[in-house]
């Protein structure tokens, strides 16, 4: 099954425990602190555009890149609220491709692990350099392997709202490290609030430690530079479940 498709229409409603904020906040400072005060800035995994709105509110000119039709509708949407001048970009992260340079590239929500191969993530990693101004920064987040093992692993998850709810299941594989949730939708119709409509949807996500996320960096020709710990500036620990990592572009 095609992942954010009928989930794409629920996203903001079940993602609104998400800081986006807080953490546009914390991008906009760490773009401070290399010298990236606006220009151009590219968002990996954009999804429906709530982080790429956010920093368009603070004066970068944006572009977003996801895989999804149905969450690119609605970041569109948003858009004409808004009157942001956002370029949106249909395209797959391995191979995704841009008219110029930009002076930064973020990419949250752990849409990096949906990259489950690692020789396609070190593709991300090469483009994000190919694409990037001389010394611009890459910013992005992952989920741990501690999270998959210890918090989401063999877990099922469930949420109810009044015109939606979710079952969310988990699977882990530790050999292949490999999370699949199994994502089952309960969606109000709007023609007739008494009836609800069942989608499933199948997605996967890879497990990498940082040692693993710097080595291929480093492989793409990015400078590996630092990380933290989720939207922090403390040290990642064993029991980090989210990191965020800071690359440079490093010659092409």
């Amino acid at each position: 099954m095609e992942a954010y498709t009928s989930f794409a229409a629920v996203y903001d409603t079940f993602m609104d425990n998400v800081p986006y904020e807080e953490w546009a906040d914390y991008l906009w400072r760490l773009l401070q602190e290399y010298g990236i005060a606006d220009g151009l800035v590219l968002e990996l995994g954009c999804g429906t555009g709530s982080m790429t709105e956010l920093l368009a509110s603070k004066g970068y000119d944006m572009i977003g890149v996801d895989n999804s039709e149905d969450m690119l509708e609605l970041a569109m949407e948003k858009r004409i609220e808004s009157g942001h001048d956002i370029l949106y970009l249909l395209q797959n992260m391995q191979e995704f491709e841009l008219y110029g340079t930009v002076r930064a590239v973020v990419s949250v929500c752990d849409s990096v692990n949906y990259v489950t191969d690692e020789e396609e993530l070190t593709e991300v990693f090469r483009l994000v350099n190919n694409y990037l101004d001389p010394q611009g920064v890459f910013i992005f987040d992952f989920n741990t392997e501690y999270k998959y093992q210890e918090i989401l692993g063999e877990q099922v998850i469930a949420e109810e709202r009044e015109e939606c709810s979710f079952i969310w299941d988990n699977y882990y594989d530790e050999e292949q490290k490999i999370n699949e949730y199994e994502l089952t939708l309960f969606v109000q119709s709007q023609e007739d609030p008494e009836l609800y409509r069942k989608y499933q949807e199948v997605h996967y996500q890879r497990a990498y430690t940082l040692e693993r996320i710097r080595n291929l960096i480093e492989k793409a020709g990015l400078r590996y530079v630092t990380a933290y710990d989720a939207y922090t500036k403390d040290a990642p620990l064993y029991t980090s479940e989210r990191i965020c990592v800071v690359a440079q572009e490093c010659g092409k």
